[in-house]
C-alpha cells in the first residue's frame, strides 16, 4: 500500500478514486506517565512515555487506514493528513485521527 501526504504519487497516475478513508485512536494518559512527564517539565528534556504513546497511537492510526482502504480495493492513499486533539474534562486523552482518499494506481 503506497501512502501519502501528497496528492499525487510520481510516475503512478490516479486510475480511479475510491472514497475517503479514516482511521482513529484514542489513548488516555496514564497516571504514572503523567507524573514523569510533569518531572520531565520542571527538570526540561523530552517525555520519552509520552511520544512512544504518540508513536503508537499515530501507527495504529495509518494502519487502521491502510486497512479501510485495502477493503475498498485500493493500492494507494495520497493526500493524508494527520490531527491531533487533546480530550476530555481534564485534557487526559489524546485523539489521533488520519484521513485520505483511497485510490486505484495506474
Amino acid at each position: 500500500m503506497l501512502m501519502t501526504t501528497t496528492a499525487t504519487i510520481e510516475g503512478r497516475p490516479v486510475a480511479q478514486y475510491l472514497g475517503v478513508v479514516t482511521g482513529e485512536v484514542i489513548v488516555g494518559a496514564n497516571i504514572f506517565k503523567d507524573l514523569f512527564a510533569s518531572v520531565r517539565d520542571i527538570v526540561g528534556g523530552r517525555s520519552g512515555a509520552y511520544e512512544n504513546s504518540l508513536r503508537d497511537a499515530r501507527e495504529t492510526a495509518l494502519k487502521e487506514l491502510a486497512d479501510e482502504a485495502r477493503v475498498l480495493g485500493a493500492d494507494g492513499v495520497i493526500g493524508i493528513d494527520l490531527d491531533y486533539e487533546v480530550l476530555g474534562a481534564q485534557g487526559s486523552m489524546l485523539m489521533v485521527s488520519a484521513s485520505g482518499t483511497a485510490v486505484k494506481l495506474g
